[in-house]
């Protein structure tokens, strides 16, 4: 299975992209798209490019399935808010470029590569480094989007062990305003 992983981000946006083979993880791309305010791009056309962006990764390397960061919520609101509006222009492209998203928290990711909820930038890169065996390590942002795409890696394995036992079915039960289900 091949994996996107996306660490959204107005200035810079995160990309990783790996294959899984059973427990194996190999290592296909990474990088990040860069925007800028200093360049004279008001926020709408910054939106575009991260857009354009991860519809090129998407095309380059027809990825199975993709996964994003969840938002957490800031100190400053300015900064959240446009941050959730990068992260909506990231996931709009993903689902324009037809596939399925999957989404994980900074806490989940850290837990699922580096053991601990509260790794620091460095542990994750370094960890990245270790389990992808890469010669060098990733920048921030891509390692962040890499590690995305390892624990989604982790979770279908499982998932999939779980499916082959016991069948999964939503919870129809529980209900939320709308019929949403969770």
């Amino acid at each position: 299975m091949r994996i996107l992983g996306i660490d959204p981000g107005l200035q810079c946006t995160g990309f990783g992209v790996i294959d899984t083979e059973g427990p194996r993880l190999h290592y296909v791309a990474s990088g990040t798209i860069q925007t800028s305010p200093k360049d004279g791009a008001l926020l709408p056309e910054r939106l575009k490019v991260l857009f354009d962006g991860i519809t090129e990764v998407t095309r380059r390397y027809q990825p199975e399935v993709a996964v994003c960061e969840i938002v957490f919520v800031n100190v400053n609101p300015q900064a959240t808010l446009l941050l959730g509006q990068a992260r909506g222009a990231c996931l709009t492209a993903l689902v324009a470029n037809g596939l399925g998203v999957a989404e994980y928290t900074a806490l989940q990711l850290k837990k699922a590569v580096a053991g601990h909820g509260r790794a620091n930038k460095e542990q994750m890169q370094e960890m990245v480094k270790r389990l992808l065996q890469l010669p060098g390590l990733p920048g921030k942002d891509a390692a962040d989007a890499l590690g995305l795409a390892i624990t989604h890696a982790q979770v279908a394995r499982t998932t999939a062990a779980i499916e082959r036992v016991a069948p999964l079915r939503a919870r129809t039960h529980a209900a939320y305003k709308g019929g949403r289900n969770y």
